[in-house]
């Protein structure tokens, strides 16, 4: 009876021993993660604050390419323009930009699996907003064929205007012709491909601020999760 006794205290002992271990693996193995997972999301939260850099850039960059088109429509409209701004608006009216995502984040979470994250809805924000968002933004913006303005309207509106334009020796664009030589034709033209100009980065700007809410939205999010 001793000795079954004594058997079952070593055996309880032993199985206590191994629970307790187990246990202590899933605590670490938890710490860990939680750790993991605050690194991670501070991260994002950082890459987040340099995409609203990023997204207030372009759209302050098509914001000049909207005016650029005023500018030259004015222009045909035989209204006044300043001919200071000639050289800047010239430059920026088929200005193309690229998408930069800073998704450094949220490649580190898809490495280590995108369960690291609790929160359901935090998880369901963050791959929404990286995976579709964000994707489509940058092929809206880099491949759409409406909103390559350098490629598909330079070429036609450099021919239109260049007879139009004074160089200085530098070859800096630096007054207009008062009068205008276009024909109606050419006019119409013009006029079409600054309105379609200005219609496009209207309509990639608004998507740009779009995206920028759901960025401040995913921001806040996170601190809240963090705190």
């Amino acid at each position: 009876m001793k000795a079954w006794t004594k058997y079952g205290f070593e055996f309880l002992s032993i199985f206590v021993a191994v629970v307790l271990a187990f246990a202590l693996k899933n605590w670490n193995d938890n710490r860990r993660d939680r750790i993991a997972e605050s690194k991670i999301l501070t991260e994002i939260y950082k890459g987040l604050e340099k995409d609203i850099l990023d997204i207030d850039q372009n759209i302050s960059g098509h914001s000049q390419g909207i005016a650029a088109s005023r500018y030259f429509t004015r222009y045909l409209n035989g209204e006044p323009v300043d001919f200071d701004s000639l050289g800047r608006m010239y430059v920026v009216l088929t200005r193309d930009f690229v998408c930069i995502q800073n998704n450094s984040g949220y490649e580190n979470l898809k490495s280590r699996g995108l369960e690291l994250i609790r929160g359901d809805s935090l998880r369901n924000a963050i791959i929404s907003l990286y995976e579709y968002d964000f994707n489509t933004l940058r092929k809206v913006e880099e491949e759409y064929d409406e909103l390559q303005f350098f490629d598909n309207y330079f070429p036609i509106i450099n021919e239109l205007l260049i007879p139009h334009i004074a160089f200085d020796a530098k070859n800096n664009p630096v007054r207009l012709q008062q009068e205008i030589s276009l024909t109606e034709t050419e006019q119409r033209q013009l006029r079409s491909l600054l309105g379609r100009m200005v219609f496009n980065r209207v309509f990639i700007s608004d998507y740009y601020e779009e995206v920028k809410v759901k960025v401040e939205a995913l921001q806040d999010q996170i601190a809240s999760y963090l705190e």
